[in-house]
């Protein structure tokens, strides 16, 4: 079924919201449980020795499971660590056959709403990097052990396993530890559950953390633990950490806390009206990785799988075939915007999130028409021209353009998205507009001089691409009197009349 995008302001859905909300809270208390029947499904009487032995072998393992909600509801060791007879993970120990590796497939089975949202998702699918620029960047000017311990600590990688000899069905030390977000397990499941919930305690207030988020959204790419710690949801958050009720089993925003959001309170969980989920995707309506942004459509296919469809492309229709499956759910863009404003409007009013989302799209684009479109296009010449090689990274000028979207471009459009000022500004458009006019235009010129033996392509170039834009004009023409004057009028009236020569 297609959802409906919310409409607000009106008192009528307002309360529909808040009963709904209620409703979705006595639901997920429960929800958050182990599924099943104790002794059958879960609480192996046989895990009672495992315990036993751990409690003095092990017991920094074993304090935090018998911490955890899985340790006070009678979920052993057993429950999540038995393999099965012909297991690629398995091995023997003591009087059982376990693997050290606990998959989403193995949660699943007394989390089963949980694995379904997140084994889609873009989470799930975080491990499969082989093919991109970062992946490239990594394996060959950097180094497979940088990438080792690196990137796939946060991406995931494909776990491997000692196939004879005393260790065997132990995974290997080059692939393990890994608690990637996308990681590929041996029963064919994507993922890691203690990505977010760290063994073995699997804290759920932990997971709600902003820091948990930060682990991997982190740095000059992403920086959305930065950015969201200079935002004034970050500021409150850090100071009224003790008003947060973490460890609720319900967490609705607006209901169980109101001080401010971390990331999973917008990207995941419950608030009146809207509910929870861990497909964390799901309430984005931008895509702020690539070169260009557009906004994506959601498309849920039968065998558990999705995709995105950018805007202004034809989105399938639930019923249809595609990607080897049938559709079944579409939300498009305005769809996941309107569940992402629901949880927004928990807390705030409709003017602030329409004044939000305002500026948020105004940021976009702006980077996306002033600056990434322009030069794609050029790039794009450039290659067609055999003024760049096909081949990747072995241009100075691809470098050049690497950064200015992989990096500035990207802190730009989170900066707007999630309230941060200055990587909106200083780390974002600022660095974008300073690289583009004094290191790719020169790297442009350069490029092109060398195979022409002048620059007249590329000033072609910027002739097509960039001057119709009226905000490139102060590089073609200089800043206008009028421009300089207001500048004058402002340093004159703070520093005195004939400051600014």
């Amino acid at each position: 079924m297609k959802r409906q995008p919310r409409e607000f302001g009106s008192s009528k859905l307002f309360e529909l919201a808040i009963a709904l909300g209620l409703l979705a809270m006595a639901a997920s208390v429960q929800a958050a449980r182990p599924g099943g029947e104790l002794g059958v499904d879960w609480g192996d009487p046989r895990g009672q020795e495992c315990v036993d032995c751990h409690m003095t072998e092990s017991p920094g393992l074993y304090w935090e499971w018998n911490n955890s909600q899985h340790g006070q509801a009678g979920v052993t060791c057993l429950d999540c660590h038995e393999a099965k007879e012909g297991d690629i993970d398995g091995f023997a120990h003591e009087d059982a056959l376990i693997s050290i590796v606990v998959t989403p497939k193995d949660c699943s089975n007394c989390h089963k709403v949980e694995f379904e949202e997140m084994d889609g998702s873009h989470h799930a699918k975080g491990g499969q990097i082989l093919a991109s620029l970062d992946n490239l960047l990594g394996e060959v000017v950097g180094g497979p052990a940088a990438v080792n311990a690196g990137c796939r600590q946060c991406h995931g990688s494909e776990l491997e396993f000692i196939t004879e000899g005393k260790d065997k069905g132990r995974p290997t030390p080059g692939s393990w530890p890994n608690t990637g977000i996308g990681r590929i397990n041996p029963d064919g499941s994507l993922g890691s559950c203690t990505a977010c919930h760290g063994r073995h305690r699997f804290s759920r207030a932990q997971a709600r953390t902003p820091d948990t988020c930060g682990k991997c959204h982190v740095g000059p790419d992403h920086p959305q633990i930065e950015i969201y710690n200079e935002s004034k949801h970050g500021i409150i958050y850090h100071a009224k950490v003790d008003e947060m009720n973490l460890e609720s089993d319900k967490w609705v925003a607006g209901v169980d806390y109101s001080a401010a959001p971390t990331c999973a309170t917008c990207h995941m969980s419950a608030a009146p009206g809207i509910r929870k989920t861990h497909n964390v995707g799901e309430r984005i309506s931008w895509t702020l990785r690539p070169p260009i942004s557009t906004k994506i459509n959601l498309v849920r296919l039968e065998n558990g799988d999705e995709f995105d469809v950018p805007e202004g492309k034809e989105i399938p229709k639930v019923g249809d075939a595609a990607k080897g499956s049938t559709v079944i759910e579409v939300m498009t863009w305005k769809d996941r915007r309107s569940q992402m404003e629901g949880v927004c409007f928990g807390c705030h009013s409709t003017s602030v999130i329409e004044g939000h989302y305002k500026q948020f799209d105004d940021v976009v684009e702006l980077y996306n028409e002033k600056f990434a479109k322009p030069i794609a296009g050029a790039m794009a010449e450039l290659k067609e021209g055999g003024y760049i090689t096909p081949a990747p990274f072995d241009d100075k000028i691809e470098w050049v353009w690497w950064e200015i979207w992989h990096h500035e471009g990207r802190r730009a459009r989170h900066g707007a998205s999630m309230n941060g000022p200055d990587y909106t500004w200083w780390h974002g458009i600022y660095d974008v507009a300073k690289n583009t006019y004094f290191e790719w235009i020169p790297e442009l010129k350069e490029v092109v001089h060398k195979k022409d033996g002048n620059e007249k392509f590329a000033e072609a170039l910027l002739e097509k691409h960039f001057a119709a834009n009226e905000g490139h004009d102060w590089y073609f023409n200089g800043m206008s009197k009028e421009q300089l004057d207001n500048v004058r009028k402002g340093f004159e009236a703070r520093y005195g009349k004939g400051a600014l020569k």
